[in-house]
């Protein structure tokens, strides 16, 4: 199954089901096949309300989650696409404030996938899901769409969008390096590619050499540049966001500088206030609520912290928590040196488990890593029996953001 989409509704997982009879069952960069299954369904990219458009290593969906509630705490309805799910398929299509419901669901994914079979495309995964969310937010009334990158920019499905509103990039970092590289400087100008003619692209401080590249690539698409500490400074006058870790004010203030960019949607600071105290986003320093995995007497956290750069705004988070116990599922393509190296002397105890479903590093190899760092470690067969096995009160599952969601469907906890 592409990307292990699973749903409890049987209609909905059979157009699930039909994703590996088309898809290649990879990620493929470009923009033929997208633009070529919009066309079939329409071109529903060309009709869609203002567009908030976000890239990003690290910090995108957090970006993308305190931009919606700013927004619908101005009274405006919101579509939001975002990706990975982390239970449910459902997660990366939000219509107007709300889930999009299986009802409406499977109907969507069978007129993508007809559509696809009749003109003999073969789209990716996610090729396909965007093409579902591009057309359920053109039918659906919204004032506002905001549309997070899957991987990379430039050659990102999502950068079909010709005229959005604004756009954003988040932290850069990292990763994907089979598709961008392990050049920052390249990676950085990749994400820059989702920059427009006319349009306002928000940053943060970059390296030097990485904001040059990015300047270089806005300057070539016509971009209106906006510079983190150079064009706008975060407002110091709003409340500390809700969400754990030092870095979410980093990315609500990205946030915050892409509404202020724009002038077609009003934003009063009354909104930026209320936002910033209830904006919430699964499995990024998410404390787990008492359940199947969590015990009462137990502080058990939960982040995807999938790459070195995540890992090095998440570990600072507990450094003076001790002891700590990190519970580790690493995918096989991800880096589990850079992931754990920015924990040592932060994490007492490491139980490296599996990932249910997906390749990933095998838990004899990450202790065997974590013990070279010193760090005592042991392994476990999966989460319960790894949380049974620590005997820390303070617990950091990591590692993974499919891992993630595999623990918030074991202890219940549902994205909603």
């Amino acid at each position: 199954m592409a990307d292990h989409a699973r749903s409890d509704d049987p209609a909905v997982q059979a157009q699930l089901d039909r994703f590996a009879q088309l898809s290649p069952g990879r990620d493929i960069l470009g923009l033929e096949r997208i633009t070529a299954l919009l066309g079939l369904l329409g071109n529903p990219h060309e009709h869609l309300p203002p567009v908030f458009h976000v890239a990003g290593t690290n910090g995108k969906g957090s970006t993308c989650a305190f931009l919606r509630h700013m927004l619908e705490a101005a009274g405006h309805s919101v579509h939001v696409y975002t990706s990975p799910h982390l239970v449910r398929f459902n997660e990366r299509i939000r219509l107007a404030g709300r889930l999009i419901e299986d009802v409406a669901l499977a109907p969507l994914l069978s007129e993508v996938l007809d559509a696809a079979e009749a003109g003999a495309l073969a789209p990716s995964f996610f090729e396909a899901t965007t093409a579902a969310a591009l057309l359920a937010f053109a039918r659906t009334p919204a004032d506002a769409c905001i549309i997070e990158v899957g991987l990379g920019g430039r050659l990102d499905a999502t950068n079909v969008i010709e005229h959005p509103l604004v756009c954003g990039i988040a932290q850069l970092g990292i990763d994907h390096q089979t598709f961008l590289g392990d050049d920052a400087v390249t990676i950085a100008g990749e994400k820059a590619g989702i920059a427009k003619n006319g349009v306002p692209l928000v940053t943060l401080d970059y390296p030097p050499d990485e904001t040059t590249r990015i300047a270089k690539v806005a300057q070539e698409a016509g971009g209106r540049l906006l510079v983190k500490g150079i064009d706008w400074t975060p407002d110091t006058t709003l409340p500390p966001p809700l969400l754990a870790g030092a870095y979410q004010t980093t990315n609500a203030a990205l946030a915050v500088a892409m509404l202020r960019a724009q002038n077609a949607l009003p934003i009063s600071a009354s909104a930026l206030s209320t936002a910033m105290m209830n904006t919430t986003w699964p499995a990024r320093l998410q404390r787990l609520a008492t359940g199947p995995v969590a015990r009462a007497d137990q502080e058990v956290w939960l982040d995807g912290c999938h790459n070195p750069a995540a890992a090095q705004w998440v570990a600072p988070y507990f450094a003076d928590q001790h002891p700590l116990t990190l519970i580790c599922g690493i995918l096989a393509n991800k880096d589990a040196h850079g992931i754990l190296k920015p924990f040592v002397g932060i994490a007492d105890t490491v139980i490296a488990v599996p990932i249910p479903d997906h390749a990933h590093h095998a838990p004899e190899d990450l202790e065997a890593l974590a013990n070279s760092f010193g760090i005592s470690s042991t392994t476990a067969p999966d989460v319960p029996a790894a949380m049974t096995a620590a005997t820390t009160p303070r617990i950091l599952i990591m590692g993974s953001l499919y891992l993630a969601g595999h623990v918030l469907r074991l202890n219940h906890q549902m994205p909603d």
